[in-house]
């Protein structure tokens, strides 16, 4: 009886055992399919699309790594106008020839409203409330609001606020001693790029809050404001820089930006959990992002309850001006307080980013071309006496060759070279169907260095060329730009 008992408990126990070694691989194999499909499952509606081999988990990130921004000319030249970009398991339709791009941001738009968000951004809800990446109606009515306000007249009121900085930023580049600017070697260089963004920050600045951030000022003024004890601009515009060079879609960015591009999932969770511990990176963005929200709150609140804001022109005035003109279900959600503050700030960071680097780029292209240079400043000496204000009209019609060689600097120096947009509903595009919730960009860099449609785009030729546009056969002749010349 005593040697039955363990054989009947064995007995009993082996069905159990032998169910355990299935349900694990059961288990396992459910696993496997599942991340399977989180990987690729993006993949396959468009799968269709030409593209090159992808890494798992990483996608095509080895080839930014390896081209950098010439990656989609590099792409475009091999596989054709659209083609298949993976940011980790996301596959971008990567858009790069002039009429596809004006399909889907002109024809097909209503199947493009919306802009996709990048992982830094989604990480980042003040800049979420932007224009940029706001959707739907709520996009369409801030738009058509912000719009109201930029009317000619509007712009040509900027002009002298414009020149007054400008004539402050050249103070920098005067000698400051009979030794040169800063009296040692070496001090007398100037970082254009630095001088560029201040000038670029202190009129936006002035336009969008009413705020004179004093970055333009001569180095002894700044010095002088400083000692004045001015600590809450100097703050703002540290914290502000700071929240700025956060926006990196690299390896670089912090580890909730990284998942975000690799496993996106996880990338709000892991950001909860990160910036509540102290140290991390997720921790200083969220504590920056936090108190430049703060500070716009209460810049709006106070210019909300200005008896004489009327009077005021900055975007922020206007705004508001604007708001009470909607109704108050509009003015309730549309306009709520955080996101007017939004996208005032939004305009500082775009208008500051855009301008000073389109400046940066034109004068370091033209200072590679000196007959450009030479040409360039005689229209420029041209126009009358230094002391000559000019006015919307003369920037507009008496500057032609100015116009041009920033245009050429536009085209090949983008300040972005892609625009991303996400598909509200299945559309065809170059004869591939991409499905609703897609995220397709206009590769404005490719289609702008594309050999196909711009003979020599990948050069920067001085003198005026007069060439044509060729698509299957010639068409007719476009403007001139002295650099290259470019529709």
């Amino acid at each position: 009886m005593d040697t039955e008992l363990p054989t009947a408990a064995a007995e009993a126990v082996l069905p159990s055992s032998s169910l355990f070694l299935p349900v694990v691989v059961s288990t396992a194999v459910a696993m496997l399919l599942g991340t399977v499909a989180y990987l690729y499952g993006p993949y396959w509606g468009v799968r269709k699309v030409p593209g090159p081999p992808t890494v798992p988990l990483l996608g095509h990130i080895p080839l930014m790594a390896k081209y950098g921004p010439d990656v989609f000319s590099v792409l475009a030249k091999r596989y054709g106008p659209i083609f298949r970009f993976h940011l980790g398991r996301q596959p971008l339709v990567i858009i790069a020839d002039p009429e596809l791009c004006r399909e889907v941001g002109i024809k097909k738009f209503k199947h493009f409203p919306n802009r996709s968000i990048p992982s830094p951004i989604a990480s980042s809800p003040l800049h979420q409330k932007g224009l940029f990446f706001t959707r739907d109606t709520r996009w369409s009515i801030m738009r058509n609001t912000i719009l109201s306000v930029y009317q000619p007249s509007y712009l040509a009121s900027l002009i002298p606020t414009m020149q007054s900085y400008i004539e402050a930023a050249t103070q920098n580049l005067l000698p400051t001693s009979g030794e040169g600017r800063g009296g040692e070697e070496g001090e007398d260089d100037v970082v254009f790029s630095n001088l560029s963004l201040q000038l670029a920050t202190d009129v936006i600045g002035q336009a969008a809050f009413g705020v004179d951030f004093g970055l333009s000022k001569p180095q002894q003024q700044q010095q002088d404001k400083t000692i004045g004890n001015d600590d809450d601009v100097t703050n703002f515009i540290n914290q502000h820089i700071y929240s700025t060079t956060q926006l990196k879609m690299d390896l670089s960015g912090s580890v909730s930006i990284i998942l975000g591009l690799l496993l996106p999932v996880l990338q709000e969770p892991v950001r909860q959990l990160l910036k509540r511990i102290p140290g991390t990176m997720d921790r200083r963005v969220e504590n920056v992002n936090v108190d430049i929200s703060s500070r716009l709150d209460k810049i709006v609140a106070k210019r909300t309850n200005e008896e004489n804001r009327g009077s005021s022109k900055d975007f922020l005035s206007l705004i508001l001006k604007a708001k009470e003109t909607q109704s108050e279900e509009v003015a309730r959600t549309v306009f709520a307080p955080d996101y007017v503050s939004a996208v005032t700030y939004e305009h500082l960071l775009a208008g500051s980013a855009t301008t000073s680097f389109t400046l940066s780029s034109a004068l370091y292209l033209v200072a590679g071309h000196p007959e450009v240079e030479k040409k360039l400043v005689a229209e420029i000496d041209a126009f009358g006496p230094r002391d000559v204000l000019p006015t919307a009209n003369d920037l507009q019609h008496k500057f032609p060759y100015l116009d041009q060689v920033v245009k050429e600097s536009l085209r090949y120096y983008l300040v972005s070279p892609l625009v991303a947009r996400e598909t509200s509903s299945e559309v065809e595009i170059g004869g591939y169907r991409l499905p609703k919730g897609h995220l397709g960009l206009v590769g404005t860099w490719g289609s702008s260095q594309r050999p196909e449609e711009l003979p020599g785009a990948r050069e920067v030729q001085a003198g005026e060329i007069r060439s044509e546009r060729r698509r299957g056969e010639a068409k007719a002749s476009l403007c001139l730009h002295p650099l290259r010349d470019r529709p």
